[in-house]
């Protein structure tokens, strides 16, 4: 009974050194100014801000 515990021992201490060089480190902290992408919904279109008074006069007022 002892021999099988000092082999599981001996098996888990070679699991846990595989384990531990695989996930003994945590991975790089994310700041979450780094996770967002802030850029406008519609690309800007100049001939939509263009204020025409004469069309304006001629849509609206005729």
């Amino acid at each position: 009974m002892r021999e099988r515990k000092q082999d599981r021992a001996a098996e888990g201490g070679a699991e846990q050194e595989r384990r531990r060089a695989r996930f003994g480190a945590l991975p790089e902290r994310v700041l979450p100014r780094d996770m967002v992408e802030e850029r406008p919904a519609i690309p800007r279109d100049p001939a939509r801000d263009a204020y025409d008074p004469d069309e304006f006069a001629v849509r609206y007022g005729l």
